[in-house]
């Protein structure tokens, strides 16, 4: 019996603060159990016809927010996928219930020195302008915690590389599934 079947049967997202490797542990992720992987962010992007970076500039955080809920919504009605999704997305309470029933959530933890390290090499991210990343990731840690701990799943992670990551978001899942009798 393929021991990953049960994991096939639902679309399996991502959440966690920025830098956790949503996207680079999710495409691994899909890859191991066959899956096809999306990331919001790209959607997004490719929906607005436009990158993250302008719509926050040009249209502020709120319609980012709005776009982003539309489109996992969107997504969450394919068949199953490894989703990464954006770092906000889950504090919206709307996505938030659709990914809980019609996904299996796994939170993505690591230290935030590990993060503020990594989200430090790129300029790409708009909560970041002209911020102190460890400041901001020290705020959101504050913020979202309590609500990404509603995902199925809390997998730790830390240095390691991507493979330990998506056998520890493997067996976390595998273990809840068991659990929930699914």
């Amino acid at each position: 019996m393929d021991r990953y079947a049960p994991l096939r049967n639902r679309t399996i997202a991502l959440v966690g603060l920025m830098g956790v490797g949503k996207s680079s542990v999710g495409r691994r992720l899909a890859n191991a159990l066959d899956l096809p992987f999306r990331d919001a962010d790209t959607e997004v992007e490719a929906a607005a016809g436009r990158s993250i970076k302008d719509i926050f500039a040009d249209m502020g955080e709120a319609a980012f927010r709005e776009g982003e809920r539309r489109v996992i919504a969107r997504l969450l009605d394919e068949p199953p996928h490894v989703l990464a999704t954006g770092g906000g997305a889950f504090m919206n309470a709307e996505t938030r219930e659709l990914l809980k029933r019609k996904a299996l959530v796994v939170w993505l933890k690591a230290d935030l020195d590990i993060l503020a390290r990594r989200v430090g090499r790129k300029d790409t991210r708009p909560l970041l302008k002209d911020a102190d990343p460890m400041a901001v990731l020290k705020a959101q840690a504050e913020a979202r915690y309590p609500t990404y701990a509603e995902a199925h799943v809390t997998v730790q992670t830390g240095d390691t590389p991507h493979h330990v990551a998506v056998g520890q978001v493997i067996d976390g899942l595998t273990r809840y599934l068991e659990e929930a009798g699914s």
